[in-house]
């Protein structure tokens, strides 16, 4: 299936590692035209850079190191970002963490860098897309939003503020021919997800190595990889999908759907 992507320019947020990065190689793959990644590790980006431009040397690629938690640096970016086509907000990690063990700063920095840098991004694209005839907007998200975790409270939330604020603004962006979809991955073997299985391992067993014992109970008794939902988000972002916004895409094997442990 050919996704014809071929005119298009894509935006990635967080696209130096993990499902960013997999998200540009598979928009490479569909022969976009250009691609640009933004994250506010400068070395990881231009590695990520220089391996993309090896294997794509006739394609656009660029980075632009930028802390997406600062509005300002958001604002700088107006008129850098003029001709996007396609907005994909991957960046931030918020810290997992009962009420009472994430302090006031930490809550408010990972917001200002996942929920807040995705609103400020989306706010400053728009409308260009907007002007230049319409666009796709996608925001990478997690199922937390879907299936409250006490122990992740402060991630559970703001997935649950992006999941509200991509349906919302989904069901009226068709006005201005964008669309705007939300993508919800599960467990996913991240440089992130395997550095916390890897703790795990050495905290609980003696030994990291022992990690894949801890995915046995993901579904399909493993995690998934960036690849898997990287595919998606490039068929989300091509015509396609094109009937497709204000809704949210699970990629999780079902978790989301399982009921809770009593």
């Amino acid at each position: 299936m050919r996704l014809n992507l071929e005119n298009r320019h894509a935006v990635i947020t967080g696209g130096s590692r993990g499902i960013g990065f997999a998200t540009a190689e598979a928009l490479l793959r569909e022969d976009i035209a250009a691609v640009t990644l933004i994250s506010s590790d400068g070395e990881a980006l231009k590695l990520a850079s220089q391996s993309l431009s090896e294997r794509w040397p006739n394609t656009r690629i660029r980075y632009l190191e930028i802390d997406l938690s600062d509005q300002s640096a958001i604002l700088a970016l107006d008129g850098q970002l003029d001709d996007v086509d396609i907005l994909i907000n991957c960046a931030g990690a918020i810290p997992h963490g009962t009420l009472d063990h994430i302090s006031d700063e930490t809550w408010l920095r990972s917001w200002d860098l996942k929920v807040h840098g995705a609103i400020r991004l989306t706010r400053l694209v728009y409308p260009h897309m907007s002007a230049r005839g319409g666009g796709v907007i996608l925001n990478v998200i997690g199922y937390a939003g879907e299936r409250p975790m006490a122990n992740y409270l402060a991630g559970t939330s703001g997935n649950a503020a992006l999941i509200g604020f991509t349906r919302a603004l989904g069901s009226a962006s068709p006005a201005d021919n964008i669309r705007v979809i939300g993508i919800n991955p599960g467990h996913i073997l991240t440089e992130r997800l395997k550095k916390r299985l890897l703790k795990r391992a050495q905290d609980e067993l003696g030994d990291e190595s022992k990690w894949p014992k801890f995915t046995e109970q993901f579904p399909f008794g493993r995690a998934g990889n960036p690849e898997e939902v990287a595919d998606v988000i490039a068929f989300l972002a091509s015509d396609r999908a094109g009937y497709m916004s204000g809704t949210i895409v699970t990629v999780d094997g079902g978790m989301a759907s399982r009921p809770a442990a009593t």
